[in-house]
């Protein structure tokens, strides 16, 4: 294995003096989240679910942006549009709190159907 296949991450996380609010840190930045208000939280920062959905949105775009680049289709923009939907009363698993689905929608320009299309077909595949 070559010393660049392996990557380490490392986040942060501690309680505040707010219930359900949390200070998270990654490297030199730092943010707040809020648990939900249906769990009796602030719920006025991003909630861990919302954080969940919004990097599994920005991986989206960042790796195929990258596929794109070693696939040498142009692309001009890439957006991703991502939806989780969980029915608490219909757990995937009744250990843990999974979404029921999630969905994603991809939005380019600059790019000819085909090549979006490869491009989805190659972010599948990852």
């Amino acid at each position: 294995m070559a010393q660049s296949d392996i990557r380490q991450y490392e986040a942060r996380a501690a309680s505040t003096t707010t219930f359900g609010r949390v200070q998270c840190s990654v490297r030199n930045h730092h943010f707040v989240i809020d648990g939900p208000e249906q769990n009796g939280c602030p719920g006025e920062e991003v909630t861990p679910s919302e954080l969940f959905l919004s990097a599994v949105a920005c991986c989206g775009v960042e790796l195929v942006q990258v596929l794109a680049k070693s696939s040498n289709i142009p692309v001009q923009s890439i957006a991703v549009k991502i939806r989780g939907f969980m029915d608490r009363s219909k757990p995937v698993r009744p250990d843990v709190s999974l979404f029921n689905s999630v969905s994603l929608q991809f939005q380019f320009s600059g790019v000819t159907d085909a090549g979006a299309k490869e491009l989805v077909e190659k972010f599948k595949t990852r």
